[in-house]
Parts: structure tokens; C-alpha cells; sequence
């Protein structure tokens, strides 16, 4: 098993069970413990691990949404349509954040943010976006909605297939009936 399949077993399983302990993973993983500690030496590192390729993904996603190409409100559904992925590594380290140290993150985060931030500033300039929120705002609010329907699905009150529906709708429509 590569270091990176053992990552993402790992990672598959700590969102359904973040408070497992390093022997659980090690075995949910199909791994002894001293083989898990070879590659993630601590609970710390493997968060870690798991941060960098979930940040390589969302740069990937990012990519492939091609942020800056038409409409502000056709980016963000592929923008949403391509976190799909990675939403699952971004709801365990929202919840496992008091665990991973936000001054070692990878630079990349900044990056990421810049660019999404861009795309909502890009919205409220060509008047697709109300002005009433600022991009950043909206940036970390996008978060907060990938996780949550993250959570949603893996808890199952929602289906994956609705993932972009669900986000989408709600930072275009809002909730308020028109």
C-alpha cells in the first residue's frame, strides 16, 4: 500500500470517525501501527499529511473550474461541482482543527483563498453578486457550506448527487422566498 492510499484510507475513516486512535486508524487502514508511525509519526503529522493533500485537491479543483471564464454564477457551480471531491478531507480538518497548527499550513491556502475570494469579488463587480457581503466573507462562508454538506451527505440527510444543488442554491438564492 502506497503512502498516499494509506493517506486517503485514513483520511475515508477519520471522517466517519475523527476521535479514533492511532491503533483504530493503523487497522482500519490494514496497516500495523509501527507501519502508520513510519509514514505518520503522531496523530499531528498524519492531520498534516492529510491537510497537503487536501489542499493539492482543491488547487486541483480550482483548475478545473476555470474561475476565471464566464459568468461569476457559472464558476461557482464548477467551482462547487469540482470540491465534490475533496469536501470529505476539508469537513475532518474543520473538525480536527485544534489539532493542526495554522501557523505550519501550507502556503498554498493562501493561494486558494485568493482565488475564490477573486471569483466573488469578480460576481459583485459585474453585479451577479449583491454588494452587500464582501468577497472574503463569501469565501469563508463557501467553506463552511462545503463542509456542512459533507457532513450532511456522510451523516445522510442528504444525497450526494444534490452536493451542488444544495451549496449553490443557497449563496445565489439565499433562503428568503422570491
Amino acid at each position: 500500500m502506497s503512502r498516499e492510499q494509506m493517506l486517503r484510507a485514513a483520511a475515508d475513516f477519520l471522517g466517519r470517525r475523527p476521535n479514533a486512535t492511532q491503533d483504530e486508524v493503523a487497522k482500519a487502514v490494514g496497516v500495523s501501527r509501527a507501519t502508520l508511525h513510519r509514514h505518520f509519526a503522531g496523530r499531528g503529522a498524519l492531520l498534516t499529511a492529510l491537510e497537503h493533500l487536501a489542499v493539492e485537491q482543491l488547487g486541483e479543483a480550482l483548475d478545473a473550474a476555470h474561475l476565471d471564464e464566464g459568468p461569476a454564477a457559472d464558476a461557482l457551480r464548477r467551482l462547487v461541482a469540482a470540491c465534490e471531491p475533496v469536501a470529505p478531507y476539508l469537513a475532518l480538518l474543520y473538525s480536527q482543527s485544534q489539532e493542526i497548527d495554522p501557523g505550519q499550513g501550507p502556503d498554498a491556502w493562501v493561494d486558494i483563498d485568493a482565488r475564490i475570494v477573486e471569483l466573488f469579488r469578480r460576481g459583485r463587480e459585474t453585479g451577479e453578486f449583491g454588494p452587500d457581503l464582501t468577497p472574503a466573507w463569501l469565501t469563508d462562508a463557501f467553506y463552511g457550506l462545503v463542509v456542512g454538506a459533507a457532513w450532511s451527505i456522510q451523516a445522510g440527510r442528504a444525497a450526494s448527487r444534490d452536493f451542488t444543488t444544495m451549496i449553490t442554491d443557497l449563496v445565489l438564492r439565499g433562503i428568503a422566498r422570491p
